[in-house]
């Protein structure tokens, strides 16, 4: 079986919304690393020092590679990615090789074996 890691960067307040649709996509669990910071085209407005940025999550998804794009363009549209500039990001990646995965691997296969 073949993995891709799918990270997304969030607005904190959109985070148990992106997840249950992950979920809902086949993804099987991720880890979310909090205040996460980041700056696009145009930085951040200040405001006598401090930034005006709302905060950010990482989530981190590994998912099975034939769900791979569904569940990225499942957290685009939740995300609101392509209708709000600055709303997120996400991309997936090759996993070359992983291990501690087998209660996942257990889900994955029954989740595709039910697409089928």
């Amino acid at each position: 079986m073949k993995f891709k890691l799918i990270i997304a960067f969030i607005e904190d307040t959109k985070t148990d919304k992106i997840m249950q649709a992950a979920r809902d996509a086949g993804a099987t669990g991720a880890t979310i690393v909090s205040d996460a910071r980041g700056e696009g085209l145009k930085p951040q407005h200040t405001f006598f020092g401090l930034n005006l940025e709302t905060q950010r999550n990482m989530l981190m998804f590994i998912v099975e590679e034939h769900l791979g794009r569904t569940i990225l363009e499942k957290i685009s549209d939740v995300g609101g990615f392509k209708k709000t500039p600055g709303s997120g990001i996400a991309f997936q990646i090759n996993i070359e090789d992983a291990v501690g995965l087998e209660t996942q691997i257990l889900a994955i296969e029954e989740c595709m074996k039910k697409k089928e």
